[in-house]
């Protein structure tokens, strides 16, 4: 769309794209191990994305969402993860 008509319409624009751009990305905070596995245990069911990775050695990386924020850790060993635990497995996990 051709905004150049209209300043107000290219300013806000604008603005939207920055917000949708700060919603995509979101909050993602780096824990330990143990303490995302805390933070699974709070869930009834929880859903977790893992990946494995590495350049030299093995690390596996996982993901959750937990109340309104996204929590990333990544260890040197699988984490062991209850049975009621939903997981989807990825190639890759890219964090900003």
């Amino acid at each position: 769309m051709n905004y150049r008509g209209n300043p107000a319409l290219a300013a806000q624009a604008s603005r939207l794209r920055r917000i949708r751009a700060t919603k995509s990305f979101g909050v993602v905070v780096h824990v330990t191990p143990d303490n995302f596995l805390k933070i699974l245990e709070q869930e009834e069911k929880p859903l977790v994305i893992e990946s494995i990775g590495g350049f030299f050695t093995t690390k596996y990386y996982y993901l959750t969402h937990y109340k309104g924020f996204t929590f990333f850790t990544k260890t040197p060993k699988q984490l062991d993860l209850s049975i009621k635990t939903e997981i989807i497995y990825s190639n890759k996990i890219e964090i900003p």
